[in-house]
Order: structure tokens, then sequence, then C-alpha cells
């Protein structure tokens, strides 16, 4: 193998368990296995190959990828995609909320990534910076209102550092450079995307409350998050792209 091209079309079968035949032009991104098995309840959907690094299942123009946690895999999966014509992709994450005013179960829809993981170093300057594709991200906040929830806007951080709650200089730097919440993945997966021309976009639902000692996130917090508010989080995501497909509304907001 010689180019880009046959490495990820060669890889992302791999990877994925699915092969690029069966890939649907519009890409729901997660990084828990217990969203893309509640997207086959939902669906119907069979997971392809339940051992696979990032696992995938696909129903009607969806296919929802597990691709794990952190930058690295935000990038790989986002080089993979070029292997397929994809419409939309769009990221349902878990982040830290930094406000007071944010509650858990909150959604967070990020205007911006500030690119703190280091990975997007090896596509773009540090000058460049890590944005969502404005109107499939106009699109996902059209559908959480019509799922009667409201969202906050704002600038995400994306960091590759794992363990910072117990940090008050990291928590300090967080609250100059204005970031309303903490991820590990969106400054990779908007810079990735715009690299590779994929529309990308992201909503996140505030699982923790790092900036205090009783909101940072346990095992037992995690499960009742999951229990509250995922399935809500996956609905949205659902029919944001069931109604691109739909729509077939223009993704892209400029040429490259």
């Amino acid at each position: 193998m010689k180019t880009k091209e046959e490495i990820v079309r060669n890889w992302l079968p791999r990877y994925t368990g699915l092969p690029l035949s069966e890939f649907r032009p519009y890409i729901l991104l997660t990084n828990f296995q217990s969203y893309l098995e509640q997207f086959c309840s939902l669906t119907g959907a069979k997971i392809a190959n339940p051992s696979a690094n990032m696992p995938s299942a696909s129903a009607e123009d969806i296919t929802m990828i597990n691709f794990g946690i952190g930058s690295p895999n935000a990038a790989t999966i986002m080089d993979l995609l070029e292997a397929v014509g994809v419409r939309a992709s769009l990221f349902l994450g878990k982040c830290g909320g930094l406000h007071e005013s944010f509650a858990l179960g909150d959604y967070i829809l990020p205007v911006a990534a500030i690119r703190h993981e280091g990975t997007s170093d090896n596509y773009f300057p540090p000058e460049v910076p890590a944005l969502p594709t404005f109107n499939l991200q106009r699109a996902t906040a059209e559908i959480v209102q019509q799922h009667n929830a409201d969202y906050w806007a704002g600038t995400v951080l994306t960091t590759n550092r794992r363990v910072w709650e117990f940090d008050e200089r990291f928590k300090e730097y967080l609250g100059r450079v204005q970031t309303v919440a903490v991820d590990m993945e969106c400054a990779t997966l908007f810079t990735v995307g715009a690299y590779n021309q994929i529309p990308i976009g992201a909503l996140l639902l505030i699982s923790d409350q790092p900036m205090i000692a009783e909101g940072i996130k346990t095992e037992e917090s995690d499960r009742r998050v999951n229990i509250q508010f995922a399935e809500h989080h996956l609905n949205i995501g659902i029919d944001t792209l069931q109604e691109l497909a739909r729509n077939e509304r223009n993704i892209w907001k400029l040429r490259f």
C-alpha cells in the first residue's frame, strides 16, 4: 500500500469490523459502548463485530462507531473515514462542565475547541482554530430544541491530560482561557475533519463538574448520568442525522 487512500480503505473495515460497502453516509460517533448498544436497541441494528477495536453498527442512513477515548483515537477515525463518502458526522460525547450554573445532563454545543491535546498539531499549525462545521451545529441546535431541551454554547478545551482535578494551577488556567467545558476529543475531531474535508459537529453531555470536589466523576455518578440522560442524548443525535438525510441541506458553509 503506497497511498493514503489504499491504507484507509484497508484499515477502516479492519478497525470497525464493517465492510466498506455497508457504511452509511451519515456517521454517529461516540466513545461509549453503552451508546452503541442503545443505538442497536433503538434502531434494530446489529454490531458488526463486537470484538473490533472500534465496533460499529448501521441502520438506514446512519452508521454509529464507538472509536474509543482520547485524541489519538479521534484522529484515527477521522482519517479512516476518508475511505467512505461521509456527508455528515456527529460526535456524541461527554464533558466536564466548568460553570456553577451548569447541571449534570445539560448539553454543550461547542462553537470551537482549544487545541490542548497535541495530536492536532500534526495536521495544522497551532494558530489554526479547531471549529466544527457551522451548518451541522445549527441543525443539531434545532433538533435539541425540538426535543424540548436547551444547550449552552461556547468553547471547550480538549486535553490529553486525564487526571487534573486536583491541580489548582490547571483549574486557574481553564478560567483564564474562558472555556465552558473540558473534553478529550473535540479539538482533534474538528481539526482532522477539516483536514480531510469531512463535515463534523458535536453535542456534549455534561457528565461531571470537575471544578468542585463533590462534582468529580465516579463510577456511581457516571452510571446515574447514563440512566437519566444517555438515551435522550442519543435520540437527538439520531434525529439530527435523519433530518439532514431527509433534507439534503448544504452542510458546508465554505468550500475548501
